[in-house]
């Protein structure tokens, strides 16, 4: 009997070790895999990055400014305290529970992909690009004013959202022209232990709908693709290792205290079966 119970004990050492200790390969983020192109340290990876199309339930900030003193109240009103959060400025950030100023002071893109401004009333500016959108504001104010008129559009932040595996999972704003996956998740905790860190999911917003693209954070080449930088309205989704499934250990000591947990079980079975 005690034979048979060494036995089981280290069966159950053998599986806590194996379902809870994960290789730092699984976690390691940027790798030079197997198979794929090598990309040295030191070594400049250039992009293209594309140029943004505005897309419906976009939150644009546009500020006016004038020598006319009648144009500036009246857009200074209209945008509120859209120049306060402007001033945020590159690598503002405003998590779930933040608020986002520009949903209360900037102008949402319909459902029709239009935008309503003070004076010039509704622009069609769906499929366009923010330096678009600009000169099409502008040559609308002029048939009002003759004075000079200086016109700023921005995209007012990149709102994306980070579920699954995530430490800090929810949804995010971040006041930036571009924002790359890497920042993206450290804006959410990064990644748990147990995250799938090699098929990590996109839910990616296009005119026609949406997409879905697998990604791996693992791959060092994941520089030069086109999931690098995140889009406004992306969805990040963590799926889980089989670790998760298995109910293994995060770190060293959790598998520890998994194994003690299986071995006080085999004892408490093998005090029953001695005693009959």
């Amino acid at each position: 009997m005690r034979t048979d119970f060494c036995r089981v004990a280290s069966f159950l050492l053998i599986l806590a070790v194996f379902t809870g200790c994960i290789s730092n390969k699984k976690i390691i983020y940027l790798q030079n895999l197997p198979g794929k192109p090598e990309i040295e340290e030191e070594t400049l990876v250039t992009y293209d990055l594309p140029i943004y199309r505005i897309q419906k339930d976009d939150i644009l900030d546009v500020q006016v400014r004038s020598t006319n003193v009648e144009v500036n109240e009246i857009f200074n009103l209209a945008s509120g305290m859209a120049g306060a959060g402007g001033q945020m400025g590159m690598g503002g950030f405003m998590g779930g529970g933040g608020g986002d100023v520009y949903y209360m002071t900037g102008y949402t893109v319909d459902k029709t992909g239009m935008i309503e401004l003070p004076f010039v009333g509704k622009l069609s500016v769906e499929g366009l690009n923010t330096d678009e959108i600009k000169e099409l504001v502008e040559k609308n104010l002029m048939q009002y004013f003759q004075d000079e008129i200086f016109v700023r559009v921005k995209l007012g932040g990149i709102r994306y959202a980070a579920f699954g595996e995530f430490r800090m999972a929810g949804n995010f704003v971040v006041l930036q022209n571009r924002l790359t996956i890497f920042e993206a998740i450290a804006n959410a905790g990064d990644l748990n232990i147990m995250a799938k860190r090699d098929e990590i999911l996109v839910l990616r917003q296009y005119p026609e709908g949406t997409k879905l693209h697998r990604v791996n954070l693992k791959d060092r080449n994941i520089i030069s693709s086109p999931f690098y930088f995140i889009q406004p309205n992306d969805q990040l989704y963590a799926e889980p290792i089989k670790a998760r499934e298995i109910g293994g250990g995060e770190t060293g000591v959790q598998t520890f205290q998994l194994f003690m947990t299986l071995l006080s079980a085999g004892l408490f079975i093998y005090a029953i079966f001695l005693n009959d």
